[in-house]
């Protein structure tokens, strides 16, 4: 599959991930992109990538148009948008429109109108979109979602999930950190600061892994650092279906935390529990014990073993949950394209729906923090 990348030049951090996942499996190449809204950044992101001169763009909607007219075959099948916030709708729309599939990180868009609007394109256009909620392509973490769809927790009843970080304890935006100036900017990365960033990962995590849905919360949102325009810490209490209560705590000013990323899960019949720094040990527990289940030791699920990549004993992480959406994406891409019906295995990855989702849950907790009532229904 043919990919064209619109952001990520050579300054970018997430860019460079990205592209190392995209093309871990040989199932996708790089093959044109517009890496920045500065052409000569472009130029010289697509120089290092040893991409030809002529397919290395000044702006997405140059890109976007000028490879639609070139001959199937050798133009990209679909493109990855890994920009601030406030630049994903715009080049996703205009893809979407024009013939393209679309990966886009998270979260999808700006605000929940704009979320909504491209849902409801990618169903018009029947195009293929995943979102890169990329902690949900780790083994542990489509097995907890299995033993959970098996009823090894019995009737579940609450979850804990919780992302603290400690990069952003000081004004960090003051720098030229050019990571904290646009997330901590509400007209680039939107009504929320750490809940919009990291908050969403949470949320789509807990979801992914139990199947339940978030009915309603009740939010605390804080700026600790002075002169801060976004929140930079919350706490959140959830209500999920099936009566399913759930606390969810995100935070950048946790001193001395990396990526902290936990899930703890519990159920008449036991409990799980998965940290992200740890990411291929997954903790089923019991009144009478605990059971550890790690990558390729034992019995596992199909779904697990289907994303397991190295022997036991030998540590796999972020890149490779990344490269799980990637492939996914392009084994499904190519299904579709074939015209043949999906793997359900591989038909799986963060969609246009996740991502409404995603910024509903930002939109209702800013209203539950603002609001005196208790309870904030959630609605997409």
């Amino acid at each position: 599959m043919r990919m064209g990348m619109i952001g990520g030049s050579l300054e970018a951090f997430i860019g460079a991930v990205h592209r190392r996942a995209a093309v871990f499996d040989g199932e996708i190449e790089l093959v044109c992109g517009a890496f920045s809204s500065n052409p000569e950044k472009s130029k010289a992101t697509g120089h290092a990538l040893y991409l030809p001169e002529e397919r290395v763009y000044g702006s997405y909607e140059e890109m976007i148009l000028k490879e639609k007219e070139l001959p199937e075959g050798e133009r990209m099948d679909f493109v990855s948008i890994v920009t601030p916030n406030h630049v994903h709708f715009p080049p996703a729309k205009l893809a979407l429109e024009n013939g393209f599939h679309v990966v886009c990180d998270k979260p999808m868009t700006l605000n929940l109108e704009e979320a909504r609007e491209l849902a409801r394109i990618v169903k018009e256009t029947g195009k293929l979109f995943c979102l890169t909620h990329n902690y949900t392509g780790y083994p542990m973490v489509k097995e907890a979602r299995e033993m959970v769809r098996s009823g090894k927790l019995g009737k579940l009843r609450k979850v804990v999930v919780e992302y603290p970080q400690g990069w952003l304890s000081t004004l960090e935006e003051a720098t030229d950190y050019k990571q904290a100036i646009w997330r901590t900017d509400p007209e680039k990365s939107g009504a929320a600061g750490c809940m919009g960033d990291i908050g969403t990962h949470a949320e789509n995590l807990a979801e992914y892994i139990t199947g339940l849905k978030i009915t309603e919360l009740c939010a605390d949102l804080s700026i600790f650092v002075e002169g801060r325009k976004l929140d930079d810490d919350g706490n959140v209490l959830l209500h999920l279906e099936d009566g399913v209560k759930g606390v969810l705590h995100a935070s950048q000013i946790a001193n001395g935390e990396e990526n902290s990323l936990n899930i703890r899960i519990y159920g008449e019949l036991g409990g799980l529990e998965w940290h992200q720094m740890e990411p291929n040990t997954l903790i089923y527990k019991t009144q009478e014990g605990k059971r550890i289940f790690r990558p390729g030791v034992g019995e596992l699920s199909a779904a697990a073993k289907a994303h397991i990549r190295v022997p036991s004993g030998h540590p796999e992480g972020f890149f490779e949950a990344f490269a799980n959406l990637y492939r996914n994406f392009a084994i499904t891409l190519r299904s579709k394209m074939e015209g043949k019906e999906p793997d359900p295995i591989y038909a799986d990855f963060p969609s246009a729906e996740d991502g409404v989702r995603g910024l509903a849950f930002i939109e209702t907790v800013i209203q539950s923090n603002k609001s005196s009532e208790k309870w904030t229904k959630f609605v997409d």
